[in-house]
């Protein structure tokens, strides 16, 4: 990565473009999921950072594989199979044309699926194909925010490279908005009790259903106006809320019961990166040591190229 300072992101400036785009990823990720088979702890799901903006990776279907790509410096979408390709603006106009356009070229391309419409994880959700509210589409702002995307992907691969256990993708979750990287203990966990706003109870318990420790990134929200890196442990070992995390500017967060990282705080430093890998490294540490993880078994150095890890 190079030297380039981290961009600015504000929520406030940027709120309604980026609840424009969680709807947009919402139709495209609905998609995915209803034509994938379920993948443990619900991996099927997200969506992956690429280069020039976030992508499904192939998607099975009867037509044949297929693949939908926000690409957010052209701003468009694309949804290509192997034989054929559909291209869509992003720009700002409705959810419901945008849907409508998305489901439309699906048919073109003789992809038939059926979603389920209602949004995830968001306040006052309205169905995709009655939702006629302009919504604006500010450019600036989702180029900063996937340059950020771009940015934390990149740290958080390289801290998932120092742990040999079982550990998921850098993946972003639609419904939440958020970049994330879970590692896992190894051992089952206590049944989630559900509750989580917008998602289905079942799909909360198969998510959690073993010991994790779980680090992420979002550009904001209206109960966290601010872009923030998070990390947490489930279930939370006694003695979370008290551990000692790093760098200046970490924190525990009661009403969340997340540890909590400014995203300004980190661009603020001399070296983002390494900042970053410290909260990733500190927070780990703290849900590993109090929860009784097999540390040396799982943790390992981190990996560089074209190095085998050292047996």
């Amino acid at each position: 990565m190079t030297a380039r300072a981290w961009p600015a992101l504000d929520w406030q400036d940027g709120r309604e473009s980026a609840l424009h785009l969680q709807l947009m990823t919402q139709i495209v990720g609905k998609v995915r999921i209803a034509l994938t088979p379920w993948l443990n702890h619900g991996w099927h799901v997200p969506l992956y950072v690429t280069p020039r903006g976030l992508g499904t990776s192939p998607i099975p279907s009867e037509a044949g594989p297929f693949e939908i790509h926000f690409d957010l410096r052209a701003h468009v979408l694309h949804i290509a199979t192997v034989a054929d390709i559909r291209t869509l603006p992003l720009e700002p106009g409705t959810v419901a044309g945008f849907y409508a356009k998305v489901m439309e070229a699906l048919r073109e391309l003789g992809i038939a699926v059926t979603i389920a419409t209602l949004p995830n994880e968001m306040a006052d959700p309205v169905r995709f194909p009655e939702d006629h509210a302009p919504r604006p589409y500010d450019r600036d702002w989702i180029e900063r925010f996937h340059d950020a995307l771009v940015r934390v992907d990149h740290v958080f691969k390289q801290f998932r490279t120092g742990f040999l256990g079982k550990a998921s993708p850098v993946h972003f979750f639609w419904g939440s908005f958020d970049l994330a990287v879970t590692r896992f203990s190894g051992r089952a966990a206590p049944p989630h009790p559900g509750g989580v706003p917008g998602l289905p109870d079942a799909v909360t318990r198969e998510a959690y259903s073993h010991e994790v420790s779980s680090a992420g990134f979002w550009p904001g929200s209206d109960a966290w106006p601010r872009a923030a890196f998070y990390s947490y442990a489930y279930p939370a070992p006694p003695g979370s809320a008290e551990a000692p995390v790093r760098p200046a500017g970490a924190r525990f967060d009661a009403a969340l019961g997340e540890f909590i990282l400014d995203y300004e705080a980190v661009r603020a430093t001399s070296d983002p990166e390494a900042a970053l890998l410290e909260f990733l490294q500190s927070t780990y540490e703290a849900a590993a040591t109090l929860g009784d993880w097999d540390r040396a078994a799982l943790e390992c150095a981190p990996g560089t190229p074209r190095k085998p890890r050292n047996i």
